[in-house]
């Protein structure tokens, strides 16, 4: 496992989620709060940026088909879609970091690259 760093606290409002490029993952951050939370990017159910969806507290609602997942957990919150992977996060020195884990980790630190999404 690895520490990916993603980008400044600073460049995070609240209720405006941001998506990321990790290697061949999508990330995206919430600021809820003083809390910032990470999530895979992806819905579960169809590929849907949830990073281009509503946040409303801890919810993000897919902007597809509209399903709820909590960014503390990744849990959905209806039977029909399956969870989502939720990252731990660690602010260091002003910057957000997120846990890597098995082929996203050995990509990133193969190529360091992180893209933040349009």
């Amino acid at each position: 496992m690895i520490w990916q760093r993603l980008c400044a606290v600073a460049k995070l409002s609240e209720g405006e989620p941001l998506g990321f490029k990790v290697s061949d993952r999508r990330i995206a951050i919430y600021k809820v709060g003083n809390d910032v939370f990470a999530t895979d990017d992806v819905c579960s159910h169809a590929f849907a940026l949830l990073s281009t969806g509503f946040l409303d507290g801890h919810m993000i609602e897919c902007p597809l088909h509209g399903a709820m997942f909590d960014v503390r957990d990744g849990k959905c919150q209806s039977s029909a879609y399956k969870d989502i992977k939720a990252f731990k996060v660690e602010i260091r020195d002003g910057e957000v970091y997120v846990e890597l884990d098995g082929d996203a980790a050995l990509q990133a630190a193969g190529d360091g690259g992180v893209d933040v999404e349009p």
